[in-house]
């Protein structure tokens, strides 16, 4: 009889586990990811409404959706600084406390300024927890396995941006937008509690190395990160142009439900969730720009599709196309892994989304002024401007440094 200790785990549980590289500190964070964003995803697309239904107007709303890019780039660097000097542990408790105080603001707002009070809390998870959630794929997995690490991620992810919306919806019929935000709200904070739990889990040793500035982390990029970045900040400035205004755009000039506008969300979501895993594994076989291009040409896509769109019927194709735009997004992550030196991983990531983020922060509210000429022009500017990433991304980054 052999002496080696027999798994606990059978053969079809492990074959699951290599395949989505599904190692116990990347199960951890994605649980963390999955228990959050399931409770933010209950109410963060319908918070335009909510911010309606407090008295703010479109130009206040495009301000908020600027402000949230905004916080978005400011709070990563600082995220990754202290995902490399305490620990992705600690870092995670951080996290979770700072955004909760977020939630708790949002719940007891009386009026619009709360909401905007409570976003700066709020965004200390989907903003600054995000270099540490990357840098654990990079310091849990071999190369070879990265891409499909933010593949399960990403799945973990979009699972409940597919359902919450859905669920939040349908709690907005029933008891209104303020009464059902709220109720979801309540949910986030229970569920903030169960994750403070989980990430315990999570045991990463510090990567010793060399101390770096914020220029220093900047030196260390790879001149085809460099180029990555450009043509990513002009593609995010294509969704960020009508992105808060879309749950407008749909429910008061196409006079679609608030309901049905979860549903919309569910599909574009169900739809990434369906072709993660083939794009990552066609990916590995062919190499990653093609994918990557795919991905830019769906952000262009979406917006014109939407305003192109009349009514229900019409608009499930176009958030076809939204759900479409996830499909490289696995590979565009591990390019940006890969080019990180170990012990600076977290903040080359929490650097590389500042830069991104900081730079299409107007987005939001240009976006709201354009609305003022016409509902349909921040949709087909958008447009323009993603055609643009997608030629720059196309002919600056070689396939050599996308695979």
């Amino acid at each position: 009889m052999s002496d080696q200790p027999r798994s606990s785990e059978g053969p079809g549980w492990k074959g699951i586990r290599e395949a989505l590289a599904l190692e116990r500190n990347v199960a951890a964070a994605s649980a963390a990811m999955f228990l959050l964003g399931f409770g933010e995803e209950l109410w963060k697309k319908f918070l335009p409404k909510y911010l309606e239904s407090l008295g703010a107007g479109t130009a206040v709303i495009g301000l908020f959706g600027t402000l949230k890019d905004f916080l978005d780039a400011i709070y990563q660097y600082p995220g990754g600084w202290l995902a490399d000097r305490v620990g992705r542990r600690r870092a995670f408790f951080a996290f979770i406390a700072i955004a909760s105080t977020g939630y708790l603001i949002y719940l007891l707002a009386p009026s619009w300024p709360f909401v905007f009070l409570g976003l700066v809390f709020a965004m200390g998870w989907a903003s600054m927890a995000s270099p540490a959630i990357f840098s654990v794929v990079g310091d849990a997995l071999p190369k070879n396995k990265r891409a499909m690490g933010f593949t399960f991620q990403s799945l973990i992810k979009r699972v409940p941006m597919a359902v919450a919306p859905i669920i939040g919806g349908a709690m907005i019929a029933a008891f209104g937008i303020r009464s059902g935000v709220r109720k979801g709200l309540i949910i986030t904070l229970i569920l903030a509690a169960i994750t403070f739990l989980i990430v315990r889990i999570i045991n990463i040793p510090i990567v010793p190395g060399e101390p770096a500035n914020i220029r220093g982390v900047w030196r260390s990029f790879h001149g085809a990160l460099k180029r990555l970045l450009i043509s990513d900040i002009i593609i995010r400035m294509c969704e960020g142009l009508p992105d808060v205004l879309i749950i407008l755009y749909v429910t008061n000039i196409l006079a679609v439900s608030v309901a049905q506008y979860g549903v919309l969300v569910a599909i574009q979501l169900g739809t990434s969730i369906v072709v993660y895993y083939p794009a990552a594994k066609l990916a590995d076989r062919f190499g990653r720009k093609p994918f990557v291009i795919a991905t830019f040409v769906c952000f262009a896509l979406f917006p014109v599709a939407i305003v192109m769109s009349s009514g229900f019927a019409s608009l499930v194709g176009a958030f076809v196309i939204g759900g479409l735009r996830e499909i490289g997004e696995p590979s565009r992550k591990a390019m940006i892994v890969d080019f990180a030196e170990p012990h600076l991983r977290a903040r080359t990531v929490g650097l590389y989304y500042l830069i991104r983020s900081l730079s299409i922060s107007p987005a939001a509210a240009i976006g709201g002024l354009l609305w003022k000429l016409a509902p349909q022009t921040p949709f087909v500017i958008a447009g323009v401007v993603g055609i643009i990433g997608t030629v720059v991304f196309a002919l600056t980054v070689e396939e050599r440094f996308a695979s």
